[in-house]
């Protein structure tokens, strides 16, 4: 039994560890990609006049 939980252990911490991160990631690319988009808006409109 302990053979099994072994390969679990192992693995199961990298691959929690790995899907946080990239929930974490995902949400800052999100606000990341937002403020490019609002900062591209104000340039062209200041561009514009």
């Amino acid at each position: 039994m302990e053979e099994l939980f072994t390969p679990i252990a192992n693995l199961g911490f990298p691959i929690v560890v790995s899907i946080y991160l990239l929930v974490r990631v995902e949400s800052k690319l999100d606000k990341l990609t937002d403020s490019i988009n609002e900062l591209s808006k104000v340039l062209s409109q200041d561009f514009s006049k």
